[in-house]
């Protein structure tokens, strides 16, 4: 039971908030966040669309590998890694389970769990990426791209709204928990409090989804008096917000290094 209470007691919501926000806004002091943007932007796009074509266990295992040490450089928070570990584990669980309703044996557990891995390294990358892309960066890189910059400042705000809504939605939860009443009893393994606590989280969620419309239509008529519209189509302002932008020493040796593995990987694979 000690263990359960210093687990509750690591898991506040501040700490939550906290973890969520430093993964969103990323690390600049790491190795991956020093890299240009477009160099991660590329190197994610790889990853996230050749796992699923590979079959090859072999590669899928060297790309895991390969994920856990960007996850290590990227210094990806602990709270977030588990979330990503239970969402695994719980997958391959409920597709066996269902697969056992339709005639499935125990046999069916091996692709699943290949699929899974395809899934880890994907996830991994992302978290990994995401995690050292300042959002400023990661919006001027896609307009450096030729994305549309309506996509590239969507990205941007979101990134921008979301100390606002986090710290709207605790306050909402805090208004809930000050009018509510939590239970007496905390149960077996503190039950109760979970339920309490995910009914608060539903609770939250509607009010929360009504402020952040507010916001967003406050945000779109302050950009359209300050000539958003015009600016998104000026060729010039493009090229100088992303001026900054320039490959270095860092940027040739990741991407070397990673075209050197995946080769090593694909060798791998084919010959044993």
């Amino acid at each position: 039971m000690n263990i359960v209470n210093r687990i509750a007691d690591k898991l506040s919501l501040e700490y939550v908030k906290g973890e969520l926000l430093k993964t969103a806004y990323g690390s600049g002091d790491t190795y991956l966040g020093r890299l240009d943007p477009r160099t991660l932007v590329f190197w994610y796009l790889f990853f996230a669309i050749v796992p699923w074509f590979i079959h090859n266990e072999i590669i899928l295992l060297c790309f895991l590998l390969f994920m856990i040490g960007m996850t290590m450089l990227a210094r990806v928070s602990p709270l977030i890694l588990c979330i990503l570990l239970v969402g695994l584990v719980s997958e391959i669980a409920v597709l066996f389970i269902v697969s056992l309703f339709f005639g499935g044996d125990i046999a069916s557990i091996q692709p699943m769990f290949w699929l899974t891995i395809k899934l880890a390294v994907i996830s991994l990358a992302s978290v990994a990426v995401f995690t050292s892309l300042d959002p400023e960066k990661f919006s001027d890189a896609l307009i450096r791209l030729g994305v549309p910059v309506q996509v590239s400042f969507s990205v941007s705000y979101c990134y921008r709204i979301l100390p606002t809504l986090m710290e709207e939605f605790h306050k909402v939860i805090l208004s809930y928990r000050l009018r509510g009443k939590a239970p007496e009893k905390t149960g077996f393994l503190y039950w109760r409090m979970w339920v309490y606590y995910i009914k608060i989280l539903v609770l939250s969620f509607y009010p929360l989804i009504l402020n952040g419309a507010k916001r967003s239509r406050t945000t779109v008529e302050a950009l359209e008096t300050k000539g958003f519209s015009h600016s998104i189509n000026n060729a010039e302002i493009k090229k100088l917000k992303t001026a900054y932008f320039t490959f270095q020493r860092n940027d040739y040796a990741f991407i070397v290094f990673s075209i050197f593995y995946i080769g090593l990987s694909f060798t791998l694979g084919i010959y044993y």
